[in-house]
């Protein structure tokens, strides 16, 4: 006796992208970067405020970011105006400038009583964990976004490792600057991150009339 084959059933499940914005994550434009400082500023947040501006200099990673030491940017009892790490991903070092502005809530960070005896920049709250969590660096980001009114799934933590750069090239149009400045091995990488073909291929044709 033949038995029938029944079509299988399947559940009808939504998307996981459906109603998210997926791929790179915008940079933050200079008035929102000055917006969120002064929100940080106003709430007296000092710790955020001193991540926030350390993020912007230093165009981390978010894994590399939340792994800083307190001696990589902190030497004979001042802030340091450059540091320089090893990049977790490619194992080479990169070096970054940390501004003025930067350097003073540094500073106000390091002088509070939680750092007393802290080898790591941003401390974790458990003994576990001796520094917070790229997931936490995640959440505080998408705090800071939320505050200002942006969309949230419009950025993330690589907005913060572009913002910076974005401007140079807009500026400048040095690409090597900017490859150097991530940390990239190779040219093709800096172009695709940055996405400069498409936009200089949109300059020229905005700029030719028929």
């Amino acid at each position: 006796m033949s038995t029938t084959n029944l079509p299988a059933i399947r559940e009808c499940r939504p998307a996981w992208n459906k109603g998210r914005i997926v791929g790179q994550k915008r940079p933050l434009l200079p008035r929102h970067v000055w917006a969120i400082r002064v929100r940080l500023e106003i709430a007296d947040r000092v710790r955020d405020l001193a991540l926030f501006n350390t993020a912007i200099d230093s165009k981390l990673r978010g894994c590399d970011l939340v792994k800083l030491k307190v001696a990589d940017v902190y030497a004979a009892s001042q802030v340091k105006e450059r540091a320089s790490i090893i990049q977790s991903k490619t194992q080479k070092p990169v070096r970054f400038e940390i501004t003025e502005g930067t350097r003073k809530s540094l500073a106000a960070w390091l002088a509070n009583p939680m750092m007393v005896g802290s080898q790591y920049l941003w401390p974790g709250r458990f003994h576990e964990r001796p520094h917070i969590s790229t997931r936490q660096y995640a959440r505080l980001v998408r705090d800071w976004v939320i505050s200002i009114g942006l969309e949230p799934s419009a950025y993330g933590t690589h907005s913060m490792r572009r913002t910076k750069v974005a401007q140079i090239y807009r500026k400048m149009g040095n690409l090597r600057a900017v490859q150097l400045l991530l940390g990239h091995t190779n040219m093709d990488s800096t172009v695709r991150y940055l996405g400069v073909e498409l936009e200089d291929a949109l300059a020229i044709a905005e700029a030719v009339e028929i």
